[in-house]
């Protein structure tokens, strides 16, 4: 079984950027499409990003299209993802997921404990 461990999060100013990890153990990665989401207060978890198993086809939420950049490092098993320009309402718990297909289909099937991202006004 799969352990996904999200690091990177923090406390940053409007504009500021900030890059989010998911290193994995337990099982290699490089096979399986992987995700970030996040959950803010109050609102449902929402979908912001995911990577193929190669990481040739990626897919944005629009709200961060332009922004965000999702990429993956198969030889250290680890997903990243780097969030420039970062604004107020990008604060949420980011949470790391994988996918049981190695392409963009299907919903996640693990998913980590997440990280706190705060952007402050």
């Amino acid at each position: 079984q799969v352990q996904l461990v999200e690091s990177g999060g923090g406390l940053v100013q409007d504009g500021g950027s900030l890059r989010l990890s998911c290193a994995a153990s337990g099982r290699t990665i490089s096979t399986r499409a992987m995700g970030w989401f996040r959950q803010a207060p109050g609102k449902e978890r929402e979908f912001v990003a995911a990577i193929s198993w190669t990481g040739g086809s990626t897919r944005y939420a629009d709200s961060v299209k332009g922004r965000f950049t999702i990429s993956r490092d198969n030889a250290k098993n680890t997903v990243y993802l780097q969030m420039n320009s970062l604004k107020p309402e990008d604060t949420a718990v980011y949470y790391c997921a994988m996918y049981d297909s190695a392409i963009l289909t299907g919903s996640p099937s693990s998913w980590g404990q997440g990280t706190q991202v705060t952007v402050s006004s």
